[in-house]
C-alpha cells in the first residue's frame, strides 16, 4: 500500500507523564486496540539508552498490531529501530538529511504551526506529510502557536500530502477539525488521560469512519 494512503486516522503521542516508562507499552497497546492507526514515540530525555529500549519496544509493538510507528525529532533513533518514519519541528534537522539517512521508503512529517507557507514548502522538499497547530488550548503545550481551523481548508486546496491536526483535540471538538480538512488527528491527553485509553481512542477513531446511508424503505 502507498505509505500516503496510510497516513489517516488517529495519530497518538507518547508524553512522559501521562505514559511514564512501566505504563508505556500496555497504554500504547490500548490506543491502538482502539482504532489508532499511527504512533508517535516522543521524549526530550537525554537518557539515551532508556529512549532505544522503549522506542524498540514501540517499534515492535506497531509492527504486531499494523500500525505506523514514527520518531519525534531523532532521526538517528528513527534509523536504528527501523521506525516508519520521523517527525521534524523548526529545529530538528531538514528533510534532505532525513531523507538520505532513512531512504526513500520512510515517512517524513514536519510541523509547520499556523504557516501554510511552510507546509508548501515542505512538500516541495519531498515532506510525506504535515501537521498545524494548536488548534485549541492545549493541557500539553499551554503557550504553543495557535492555528485557525480554516487553514486545514486552505492546506488541503493546495497541497498534495495529507495534513495533521494537533492541539487540544479531544471527542467534543475533533469532528469540526475533520470537517475542516483534517486527515490525521494527534492527540496525547484525550487518550492517554483517560481512565479508559481503548474506548477514548475508539471514540475518535470513529468520527473518520463514513457515515452508514439510511436503509431504503
Amino acid at each position: 500500500m502507498n505509505k500516503q494512503h496510510r497516513l489517516r486516522g488517529l495519530y497518538a503521542i507518547t508524553h512522559a507523564t501521562l505514559t511514564p516508562d512501566a505504563n508505556m507499552i500496555p497504554a500504547v497497546e490500548q490506543a491502538i486496540i482502539g482504532g489508532c492507526q499511527i504512533v508517535q514515540y516522543r521524549d526530550k530525555s537525554l537518557d539515551h539508552v532508556r529512549r532505544l529500549q522503549q522506542a524498540q519496544a514501540l517499534q515492535q509493538l506497531c509492527l504486531q498490531h499494523h500500525a505506523l510507528f514514527i520518531i519525534n525529532d531523532d532521526i538517528e533513533l528513527a534509523r536504528l529501530v527501523n521506525a516508519d518514519g520521523v517527525h521534524l519541528g523548526r529545529e530538528d534537522g531538514n528533510i534532505t538529511e532525513a531523507r538520505q539517512r532513512l531512504g526513500d521508503d520512510s515517512i517524513i512529517g514536519i510541523s509547520c504551526y499556523n504557516q501554510l507557507e511552510l507546509a508548501i514548502q515542505a512538500e516541495q522538499y519531498g515532506a510525506d506529510y504535515v501537521a498545524f497547530g494548536s488548534f485549541f488550548s492545549s493541557r500539553v503545550k499551554p503557550d504553543a502557536i495557535r492555528a485557525e481551523p480554516a487553514l486545514l481548508q486552505q492546506a488541503q486546496q493546495q497541497l498534495n500530502i495529507p495534513v495533521v491536526a494537533i492541539g487540544g483535540i479531544d471527542q467534543y471538538n475533533a469532528a469540526s477539525l475533520i470537517n475542516q480538512g483534517a486527515d490525521m488527528l494527534a492527540v496525547i491527553s484525550a487518550i492517554f488521560a483517560e481512565d479508559d485509553i481503548q474506548q477514548a481512542a475508539s471514540t475518535l477513531t470513529k468520527l473518520f469512519d463514513p457515515p452508514t446511508p439510511p436503509l431504503s424503505p
